[in-house]
């Protein structure tokens, strides 16, 4: 194997290419095209000048424009919706105050109502009471007047009894009903 495939004997691969040796060193530092240079430079400069502003800025000042515009109106659109929110608010706890003093005034109302009832029906049960203690001292005065006149009689005889005991005499009727009337008179 030591026979090589082609027809060239002894041929072997070479790293190094035959270029022309240019007498200096790095070509951009070399003084005698330092001019040429310069203007490739200034003209490229220019185009590329050319192309940012015309093309590359307004597109990127639109687009930075817009999105100030867009956040602008973000912003508007919060605050109004913010201010509608405080303004729904403010109705909301007006409504809620205005519930409370309805519900403080129907409560006091109601009292009220409560209370007249209770002071109606509380007149009307003193009234009632008051008629039957009315008919209760009648009762019992005539219950008393009844018993006194009772007692009266049962004293008058028992008196009239003691004494025809004690005596053996029976005592008229009329000293009798003298004596009972002074003793019970006090």
């Amino acid at each position: 194997m030591a026979e090589s495939h082609g027809g060239a004997k002894g041929t072997g691969a070479h790293t190094e290419a035959d270029g022309g040796h240019h007498g200096g060193g790095f070509p951009p530092f070399e003084s005698s095209t330092f001019a040429s240079q310069l203007v490739s430079l200034a003209i490229a400069f220019v185009a590329l000048y050319l192309i940012v502003s015309r093309f590359a800025l307004p597109r990127v000042g639109g687009a930075i424009e817009a999105r100030q515009n867009k956040i602008e109106g973000d912003l508007a659109e919060a605050q109004k919706l913010k201010d509608q929110s405080e303004a729904a608010l403010k109705a909301y706890e007006g409504e809620l105050a205005s519930a409370r003093a309805r519900a403080q005034a129907i409560g006091n109302e109601s009292r009220e109502k409560a209370n007249a009832q209770a002071e109606a029906e509380r007149k009307a049960l003193e009234e009632q009471l008051s008629a039957k203690l009315d008919e209760a001292e009648k009762t019992i005065a005539s219950t008393r007047a009844t018993a006194m006149s009772n007692v009266r009689g049962i004293a008058a005889d028992a008196a009239g009894t003691i004494v025809q005991q004690l005596t053996g005499v029976v005592p008229d009727a009329a000293s009798v009903n003298a004596a009972v009337d002074a003793t019970l008179k006090g």
